[in-house]
């Protein structure tokens, strides 16, 4: 017998592997912009959305989309205006997101210590076909929107100003850029949870950059990296019996180490075969006086 003779495997596999792909075309985004941290101040923003879904009795998934991207386009413009500081606005993001979350999942009526921590560290194999539906809906979105919209979003991330002079939408793409990121954080909480959600966004682009030249072929094996990392994540974890969100992480930075490692060592070998260039002499000729 195997894993995916079973439905919940097979929808936790295609879930896994539309987060995998989608979360580093966001994260190398991010990357650019140093902001590799901001998905877990929105994740837990998206812990009180998973609060307000379980509340009311709608789907926690739709609801912490809805939340999160709220609170990060306030964030967006909070910075973009300049009256705080973006690193005081993620703080404030950040732990008045999980406080919300946790009294939130407390006063609803099915909100139980397992739940939180099926949505903390997350739960990919109990995911319904609906939630799938939903996971893949809004993941092939903000793929195609990350790749449709390469150039603009990379001339934004790397020099606003100079996006702005040339005339590109900056708030737009910046707000755009919030939005998806939310998005993503969203639908990857249900395969490695919120705490571990930066991951999957940030590890395959720093991967990436070890071995490739450009933002193209960082963004191509990054999501490369990210998608076998999942598939195999699911894989391994349901032979070991694993937490499955915590077993793609660790395959995800085992393969950064080791890219890191065989490029150092690379580079290495690389110097010491290439001959060192002669040293010439730059003093000047002995001169002799004559008396």
């Amino acid at each position: 017998m195997t894993l995916f003779q079973y439905d919940f495997m097979i929808r936790a596999l295609v879930g896994a592997l539309v987060i995998g792909l989608t979360a580093p075309a966001l994260g190398i985004y991010l990357v650019q912009r140093k902001l590799s941290l901001i998905g877990d101040g929105i994740g837990h923003v998206a812990l009180t959305g998973v609060g307000v879904g379980l509340l009311t009795g709608q789907s926690p998934v739709l609801t912490a989309v809805i939340v999160a991207a709220i609170g990060a386009i306030g964030v967006e413009l909070v910075r973009e205006r300049g009256r705080t500081s973006g690193d005081l606005a993620l703080a404030v993001l950040f732990y008045g997101g999980i406080a919300g979350g946790v009294v939130l999942v407390g006063l609803s009526p099915t909100g139980t210590g397992n739940s939180l921590t099926a949505y903390l560290f997350g739960s990919l194999t109990t995911t319904s076909v609906d939630d799938l539906t939903v996971i893949v809906a809004l993941g092939l979105a903000v793929l195609i929107t990350m790749v449709a919209l390469r150039p603009a979003l990379f001339a934004v991330c790397h020099d606003e100003e100079y996006a702005r002079v040339s005339g590109l939408p900056v708030r737009a793409l910046n707000l755009l850029l919030a939005a998806t990121t939310a998005v993503t954080v969203t639908i990857a909480m249900r395969a490695v949870g919120l705490l571990l959600v930066s991951a999957l966004m940030v590890v395959p682009v720093a991967a990436a950059q070890q071995v490739t030249r450009g933002f193209r072929a960082t963004m191509a094996l990054a999501m490369l990296i990210g998608v076998a990392s999942a598939g195999a994540g699911v894989t391994l974890a349901g032979e070991a019996n694993t937490a499955l969100g915590a077993t793609i992480v660790l395959l995800t930075i085992a393969v950064f180490l080791g890219l890191a490692v065989g490029a150092g060592v690379w580079r290495l070998v690389r110097r010491r075969m290439i001959p060192a260039a002669p040293v010439t002499s730059t003093e000047p000729p002995d001169v002799v006086l004559n008396h």
